[in-house]
């Protein structure tokens, strides 16, 4: 996944580190991830989260806050409202840079900055919390006394915190929080209040057996779907140059009868067979599931290539378009459909990587990144047209 470096200064003038994850298909929507108290901004919360982010569409700058990290300042020489006041600068400074921030999340400390930010930035359209206080005075006596001075440096923090739950009944805007039950560093009657003072439309998610620190990889990547899938119906779909999406009267399968899996698959004139290989009880007299989809895929890259190189006078001859599928469970997400494009044709460097940006705004690409929504419904068999699906008749 892409990443790039992007430093921007402090609201006390210090130089912040940050990265921002950049999403493979053309941005919906852009976010902030301010990491919590003890962290930074290459932990695994922060990190799991923003690659998830970035698969779905949003891309994610997370940066260390002054002090920490690698971002200028000794640790506790910035106080707790000067992170609130960094975020604000981090947004500005994304949106200098043609990247509106409209989504907050925040992890433990963060996630009570990001609330209390989330005023100063006017683009903002959903926030959501990790282990979050709802106050700041509360953490204070789980963690290390030399972070306390971090904490309290500015005056104003303790008045900050106390009106958090004040500022969360005020901002209108779509909350989600994330907490784990048996968190020993900020227990879960945070979540409560913060949860009962918002407005809807708000959520809450039960993290389980999480510690506060998200240590668990499992844990991590839990909250890092449950994130992006929350904040993808929150944010709008970029209109991008693609082929319009045409409308279709859907495919059946059904079985054969012969081998254990074959089915016969019927989609407006075409006729062909779906089956599993040999190695697993099939007859591999067709394409696996995962095949059919790998080359949705294909196909839909080759022609979005060619639609657009055909408009723009490409030299394009030919291009080719080859799609392997593989899992991992270690992975998130576990499933990767790997893509490699052969282009023909006298064309310029500048041609193909083009080409190559086009590729990734096909509209099967994007459905397959973005995710898509299945609805299941039982119909009685009475309900098929009489013989529909059944011209096929294997040898």
């Amino acid at each position: 996944m892409a990443q790039r470096n992007f430093d921007f200064t402090g609201s006390n003038g210090a130089c912040l580190s940050g990265r921002i994850e950049l999403p493979e298909t053309p941005p919906r929507g852009w976010a902030i991830f301010a990491h919590c108290f003890t962290c930074g901004k290459d932990s695994l919360a922060a990190t799991r989260v923003s690659r998830a982010l970035a698969l779905v569409g949003i891309g994610v700058l997370r940066f260390d806050f002054a002090g920490l990290g690698a971002s200028e300042g000794e640790p506790g020489e910035f106080g707790f409202a000067n992170d609130i006041a960094d975020l604000a600068n981090a947004a500005q400074a994304m949106e200098s840079a043609g990247m509106p921030v409209t989504l907050l999340v925040g992890h433990s400390l963060g996630g009570a900055a990001v609330l209390l930010s989330a005023r100063a930035i006017s683009t903002v359209r959903a926030i959501a919390t990790i282990a979050a206080p709802a106050d700041v005075s509360h953490i204070l006596k789980s963690i290390d006394p030399a972070l306390v001075s971090r904490i309290e440096k500015d005056g104003s923090a303790d008045a900050r915190a106390q009106a958090l739950e004040e500022r969360v009944a005020g901002l209108r805007l779509p909350l989600l929080v994330l907490h784990a039950p048996g968190d020993t560093i900020v227990g879960i009657e945070n979540a409560s209040r913060i949860f009962q003072a918002a407005k809807h439309p708000k959520s809450f998610i039960s993290l389980d057996q999480a510690d506060h620190l998200l240590r668990e990889r499992v844990d991590a990547d839990y909250a890092a779907m449950v994130i992006s899938a929350w904040a993808s119906r929150y944010l709008p779909v970029t209109e991008v140059e693609m082929r319009p999406l045409e409308p279709s009267e859907g495919v059946i399968a059904q079985e054969t009868g012969r081998g254990k899996f074959q089915v016969a698959i019927t989609a407006g004139s075409h006729q062909f067979l779906a089956d599993e290989p040999l190695a697993i009880g099939g007859l591999a007299s067709g394409p696996t599931p995962y095949e059919l989809v790998a080359a949705g895929l294909a196909a839909c890259t080759v022609m979005t290539m060619r639609l657009y190189a055909d408009r723009v006078a490409m030299p394009l001859e030919k291009a080719r378009v080859g799609v392997r599928h593989d899992r991992d469970k270690d992975r998130t997400p576990p499933d990767r459909f790997t893509r490699e494009i052969t282009l023909s044709g006298a064309l310029e460097e500048e041609q193909r990587e083009k080409l190559l940006s086009i590729a990734d705004r096909c509209p099967v690409d994007l459905t397959l990144v973005r995710g898509s929504d299945v609805v299941t419904e039982l119909f009685e068999a009475s309900a098929l047209a009489p013989g529909k699906g059944d011209q096929m008749a294997p040898d």
